[in-house]
């Protein structure tokens, strides 16, 4: 099964796949409303504003696996909203890692990280960069959606300005 083929639930329970996306750059971030790393949200959200009309997007992954994250998707969305202003896209919470892992997850933690280590997600806001060739690029939570290699690998896959 190739990414695109993976189907998706959105936070408002509508059914779509990673395939709508396959022609963006896609930044795909587990979230947990609780987590200490929460306010990475704002940085996603400046991401989501700023390359947007170029071909990007941040996908949002709630998931309870670290236990931090809210009781219900309809508390999840206000919460987004609500506290960060999150207009990119969310979905339904997942199981990031286990014999339930969401299979986005199964295919995404295949893919090593910049020190060479790939499996099981480590902690809330672990991003996956999508390019629309398939091409994925990790970065663990400590990694700030700012960071400076995020954004050249996020730029790189843009087309030119």
């Amino acid at each position: 099964m190739g990414l695109s083929d993976i189907s998706l639930t959105r936070i408002d329970g509508s059914a779509t796949s990673f395939g709508e996306y396959a022609d963006r750059v896609v930044l795909v971030v587990n979230v947990a409303s609780r987590c200490g790393l929460a306010p990475q949200y704002e940085k996603l959200e400046q991401l989501q504003r700023t390359y947007g009309d170029r071909g990007f997007t941040v996908l949002g992954f709630p998931s309870n696996q670290f236990l931090q994250e809210l009781g219900s998707e309809e508390k999840i969305a206000e919460y987004c909203s609500a506290t960060w202003g999150v207009t990119f896209p969310m979905f339904e919470r997942v199981r990031v890692n286990g014999r339930s892992q969401h299979p986005l997850y199964a295919e995404l933690t295949k893919t090593k990280d910049a020190a060479g280590k790939a499996g099981r997600v480590t902690w809330n806001f672990e991003k996956f960069l999508v390019t629309p060739t398939g091409e994925v690029h990790r970065f663990r939570p400590s990694v700030e959606p700012d960071a400076p290699e995020l954004i050249a690998a996020l730029e790189a896959a843009l087309p030119a300005a």
